[in-house]
């Protein structure tokens, strides 16, 4: 996890939200006193459904993100399903009267845009219409999944709704998921772009958005497609729902193990920030019940943090008993099938001694290869793998209609970007966080991490509004502000980047990565909401202390 950069977002005005839902787009409509009619409106160029635009033609994707369901919902405002052969056109409240920006993703990268541009001075005629997309009614604020495991915060605290964080101000929120893009700010060979919109975005619900600002933020997903196995057993933890699943299935094994003289076998694969702070939050939860063990292919734990930070982790996993296995890579995780099985350590090809255990046959195996010589093949058990090794970005290749226009990407198929964030000829869509390949000035790509979208999501927003406003856009420059990971409910270790050499661990670097994490929440309501939140949870816990403190010395006198 990284320290991130001071900032202040104030919401503006409000916009009334209403709630309909309808089956058919295509008639006209009434809920209450609303008419479907208002809100949609035929294209008044015409759209064609085929392939090439939604769908791709064979062996070309347009921008496919993973979809289910025809029903787009507006936050939590309405819904509407858009089969109709011509896919309706979203109505823009002012249409062509101010500049209409679309924002792809409400993570760090794209809901704190969205935020910025609100907090921003404007013109009356160019304060620009707000649409912000993501495929979950929910933002999260990643850096705090792990104290859900922990039960250190409550799901609402690190995971507001959209609607409530949006309510406040004049952007719209809309529930649903990226198709595919039609952009047309293309550079053509003069030089200047198209005339008209910049694009249109279709959604999976049918729906078309023109745009003349685009902010791409889809972030990414685990990778799990990593070794045979891995798809069907393990676990990835990078989204609430993952979160949700892996605490649903500790409190499973923790209570299937509760009368029971074995131990919960948990297996975490990655040795980076998300792996280690997974290995200390579970130990700690689980503490005698447990057997938490981290593989990582590498020699060490944390090989790119500070070294207090890796010090500080290695001190902590020491003390809760954390088995590290270093230098080997997953072969494969396959599930027991039953029986009395062998395991056999084996080096350089020659046997070792053999290790006979009862097999448990709903546990898992995984089976270690070492990362380079001397090592000796292992066999792990798991009742549960955690994965965190890899992510792939949510953004592929982009279509249009009449030839297909390529996004400048890189390997992992994330958008080339100049300095000012937008995407290489691309003048009117710019690329953030996950989505964005960023060099610094050595000519190093940026990490993806919520410090870098946070930092980039200042500047996206300033230089749409400087665009906006014929002004000059400002190249950006991510200033890192340090490092810092969670270690369980009273350990943390923080390394500011202003001070060089020190770390902050323990209950001190706990307290001073929560309130810099309270500090980035996105607006001033939802920060009072958390920080009065955990002022009282801290004040119940510290008299409950107090409380048992006072009986043990009383019933020890």
């Amino acid at each position: 996890m990284q320290l991130q950069g001071a900032s202040t977002i104030s919401p503006a005005a409000t916009l009334p939200l209403f709630n309909c839902t309808s089956s058919n787009a295509q008639s006209v409509m009434q809920c209450g006193q609303f008419r479907w009619g208002k809100l949609f409106t035929k294209h008044s160029r015409k759209y064609s459904t085929n392939s090439r635009l939604f769908s791709g033609p064979a062996g070309r994707r347009g921008l496919h993100i993973v979809a289910s369901g025809a029903a787009i919902q507006y936050g939590s405002v309405m819904e509407v399903s858009a089969r109709d052969s011509e896919p309706p056109s979203y109505a823009w409240p002012d249409n062509n009267k101010r500049p209409r920006v679309c924002i792809l993703g409400g993570g760090f990268g794209g809901l704190y845009t969205a935020l910025r541009l609100e907090s921003l001075i404007w013109p009356d005629d160019k304060k620009p219409q707000v649409v912000l997309i993501d495929q979950s009614e929910r933002f999260v604020f990643k850096p705090l999944l792990y104290e859900l495991l922990s039960g250190e915060v409550d799901e609402w605290e690190i995971a507001p709704r959209f609607s409530d964080l949006l309510a406040n101000t004049a952007v719209k929120f809309f529930k649903d998921r990226v198709k595919s893009l039609h952009p047309r700010d293309h550079l053509g060979s003069n030089g200047h772009t198209v005339s008209g919109s910049a694009g249109v975005v279709h959604l999976e619900s049918g729906l078309l958005l023109e745009y003349d600002w685009l902010v791409i933020a889809l972030g990414a997903e685990a990778k799990l497609d990593v070794v045979p196995g891995s798809m069907e057993y393990a676990y990835p933890f990078s989204t609430l729902e993952d979160a949700l699943r892996v605490n649903e299935k500790l409190t499973a094994l923790e209570r299937k193990y509760f009368s029971k003289d074995s131990p919960i076998h948990v297996t975490v694969v990655g040795c980076g920030y998300s792996g280690v702070e997974l290995a200390a939050t579970i130990a700690e939860r689980l503490q005698a019940r447990g057997l938490v063990q981290a593989i990582n292919v590498q020699k060490t734990i944390l090989p790119n943090a500070p070294p207090g930070n890796r010090e500080s982790a290695l001190k902590v996993l020491s003390s809760r008993n954390v088995q590290l296995l270093l230098g080997y890579f997953v072969r494969c995780i396959r599930r027991e099938d039953g029986g009395i099985e062998t395991l056999h350590e084996i080096t350089n090809g020659e046997a070792g001694h053999d290790l006979t255990d009862a097999r448990n046959p709903e546990r898992l195996l995984l089976e270690l290869e070492p990362a380079e010589r001397g090592l000796k093949r292992h066999t792990v058990e798991a009742d549960l793998v955690l994965w965190t090794v890899g992510s792939k970005p949510l953004l592929p290749q982009l279509e249009t209609v009449d030839q297909q226009i390529d996004l400048s990407l890189n390997s992992r198929g994330q958008a080339e970007t100049d300095e000012t964030l937008r995407v290489k000829g691309h003048p009117r869509i710019f690329a953030l966080g996950d989505s964005s390949a960023l060099r610094d000035r050595r000519g190093k790509l940026l990490p993806d991490t919520a410090q870098v979208a946070f930092q980039q999501a200042d500047f996206a927003g300033w230089n749409l509004w400087a665009a906006i406003n014929d002004r000059p856009l400002l190249p950006f420059r991510f200033q890192n502000l340090g490092e810092m990971m969670t270690l369980g409910r009273y350990d943390a270790a923080v390394s500011p980047s202003f001070i060089e050499g020190l770390t902050l661990d323990g209950p001190i670097g706990h307290t001073a990565r929560k309130v810099a994490y309270l500090i980035r929440l996105p607006t001033d309501e939802h920060r009072l909401k958390v920080g009065i939140s955990w002022l009282t949870k801290s004040a119940v816990e510290s008299a409950a202390f107090v409380q048992n403190t006072l009986t043990e010395v009383l019933s020890g006198s």
